[in-house]
């Protein structure tokens, strides 16, 4: 057994190892929660009883399974069911216990009667009531609201533009609801409604936003609409107290992201003044989620690629810095002692579910993955201010200058963190070096940073990349005939486009799910999309058609100088395949040479087996390109 575990890389054994999320656990029943993990293969929703501490597989499908909720009394557990990764389906519910010995079958349509759509939010209330969020391109988004008791549902919101399920305060009888109906994707807007338990006397009543005979507005919150430079604003939670009304939010009014309380009742806004302890205020962006009682608050703040917990006293507005290692924070939960539970990692340690109260709350099953390589931070000069980078050298290869891999990250409204991450670890371990950069268009850095791709997308995006690989090749680092731009999703994207607008920076290109003729991937991509692509270009294709197409990679495909690796999933309602295909015929009209890989799933792959055998497609092009011996079959997998 330790032969064969031998003979398997660290950068497949930190692949196969097994991986918890953050467990979510119930409101009413804390002992009860769920977690994501890969322990089987393929990552799948896990139910946990604290109380015996015993673990069960709650789904078990050929594409794995990762959107699922707990009922607030932890009797149910809710799951979404799509069809092989296109996240257009139902939800699914069975009891937290497992079906009772003896019974077998699928699990029951949670609320039937409703039509497979695109997921957009679900609010489980105390009294058994529940608000499923669903988009569709015929409908836009509607909101449906069944009561306890009840067989059938009722449309209680809708509208063309992007929105969904915010939050149901803690007594069932108001509902958030973020939306987009000004226009603006990328700022959003919320609208809280009054459930008075009588919808159903008037069905269909409410099939338009504002109809005060089914769901009175309450509350509204929009600087969007009539504002110059546009705000947006997100629910983060009603307060966890029967008949408390206030709301917890997060806004963009100093040009960035932090909390405040809103009162929907009352109208009253209260600021926090969230300050460390020498009085100075914290930089970056802050968010906020109550803890229990609702007489303080979590705060996680987020800064310059790393993120640290502090805990808000409501009552005296002291802040407290909670104890987490340097590094991220990828989700935290307060718990009903006191403790706070969360998931931290850093580029060279895996992650691990830890306490506040110093242990290590839920570790996956199996042996730890191997460690990596710590980053570097790199500040570089671009356009629109400073770029920051994150950087990676292979261990023990000397100072370069290295073959290297700029990894693009996807959102693009995300951002490449101080976290552990199997791929960059397995260039890596392959020789290369890994540069990651937070371009203009990523969070944690402002508002004007995220905002000021628009118009001109990708191409901003590529004039700060291009500025670290300036500062990449001039110190040392990079190696300039050995450079591949390389990423996923958005990242894929703006790879296939920085090949055409930039073909002398670069020496190879990989892209994963990426967006490859814009125009025909803005027809087929999920409606959610279409709104924030609409968002980013000022206009549809037919609007601005100059922008589309200077923004597309199919515009500038005979520029395309070296070669091309494509992975897609052939069901992707992102990235559609369509849109790749064309992109792939054009190469080979042009005679350019690329290779390709298709795959049965949707945006990425849920499988284990399946994402180390994309990997390990791309490092044995790379090599092949770049020089050095193509990456052979392991004994592990010849002996299977």
């Amino acid at each position: 057994m330790s032969e064969e575990k031998s003979a398997v890389p660290a950068w497949e054994q930190r692949f196969r190892a097994a991986r918890v999320s953050l467990p979510d656990w119930a409101e009413d029943a804390p002992d009860r929660a769920l977690y994501v993990s890969n322990s089987s293969g393929t990552y799948e929703v896990y139910a946990w009883d604290r109380a015996t501490d015993t673990h069960r597989r709650a789904t078990d499908r050929p594409n794995g399974t990762t959107d699922a909720e707990l009922s607030p009394d932890g009797e149910w557990i809710w799951w979404f069911d799509d069809s092989d990764g296109d996240e257009y389906g139902v939800w699914r519910r069975q009891p937290f216990a497992g079906r009772p010995e003896g019974t077998a079958g699928p699990d029951e349509e949670a609320v039937p009667g409703l039509a497979p759509s695109y997921d957009a939010g679900l609010a489980l209330g105390r009294d058994g009531t529940v608000v499923v969020g669903r988009s569709t391109d015929e409908d836009g988004t509607t909101l449906h609201l069944r009561r306890p008791g009840a067989a059938e549902t009722v449309e209680i919101y809708r509208h063309a533009e992007y929105g969904g399920v915010g939050d149901l305060s803690h007594d069932g009888t108001l509902l958030a609801i973020d939306h987009t109906e000004h226009g603006d994707a990328m700022h959003g807007a919320i609208r809280v409604v009054r459930l008075s338990g009588d919808e159903a006397a008037a069905p269909g009543a409410a099939a338009v936003p504002g109809d005060a005979a089914a769901v009175p507005t309450v509350a509204e919150l929009d600087e969007v609409t009539g504002h110059e430079h546009p705000r947006g604003v997100a629910c983060l939670g009603f307060a966890p107290v029967d008949g408390d009304t206030r709301l917890l939010v997060a806004h963009q009014r100093t040009g960035r992201w932090e909390p405040m309380i809103w009162d929907v009742a009352t109208g009253k806004e209260t600021a926090l003044a969230l300050r460390d302890e020498q009085g100075r205020e914290l930089p970056g962006d802050l968010s906020a989620q109550w803890r229990p009682g609702a007489r303080a608050l979590l705060i996680e703040h987020e800064y310059e690629a790393r993120s640290e917990l502090f805990s808000y006293s409501l009552d005296d507005g002291v802040l407290t810095r909670l104890d987490t290692p340097r590094g991220t924070v990828g989700g935290a939960t307060p718990r009903p002692d006191g403790t706070v539970e969360f998931l931290w990692s850093s580029a060279a340690d895996p992650s691990a579910v830890r306490s506040t109260a110093g242990t290590v709350v839920l570790r996956a099953p199996g042996t730890v993955p191997p460690g990596s390589v710590p980053v570097e931070d790199v500040w570089v000069d671009g356009p629109g201010g400073r770029v920051h980078a994150l950087v990676q050298r292979p261990a023990g290869a000397g100072e370069g200058p290295f073959p290297t891999v700029f990894e693009i990250h996807g959102g693009p409204t995300h951002h490449d963190s101080d976290s552990f991450a199997a791929g960059p670890a397995a260039w890596l371990d392959h020789g290369f070096a890994v540069v990651r950069v937070n371009y203009r268009g990523s969070t944690g850095y402002g508002q004007a940073w995220t905002d000021a791709l628009r118009e001109r997308v990708g191409l901003i995006e590529l004039e700060d990349i291009a500025a670290v690989r300036g500062w990449a090749v001039e110190s040392g680092l990079a190696d300039p005939d050995r450079l591949v731009l390389s990423g996923g999703s958005w990242g894929g994207y703006l790879t296939l486009l920085g090949l055409g607008v930039q073909p002398e920076l670069w020496s190879l290109g990989v892209a994963a799910v990426p967006v490859a003729d814009y125009l025909t991937a803005y027809d087929d991509e999920m409606e959610a999309l279409k709104a924030i692509d609409r968002t980013l270009f000022g206009g549809t294709p037919e609007e601005v058609p100059e922008r589309w197409t200077a923004s597309s990679p199919l515009t500038y495909i005979d520029r395309v100088a070296v070669p091309v690796y494509i992975s897609a999933g052939v069901n992707d309602p992102r990235c559609p395949i369509k849109q790749i295909d064309n992109y792939v015929e054009g190469l080979e009209r042009l005679g350019k040479p690329h290779e390709v890989y298709r795959y049965d799933a949707g945006h990425g792959s849920l499988v284990v087996d399946e994402r180390i055998k994309q990997l390990r497609l791309e490092i044995d092009f790379v090599r092949r390109h770049l020089g050095g011996p193509p990456v052979g079959e392991n004994r592990a997998d010849s002996e299977k």
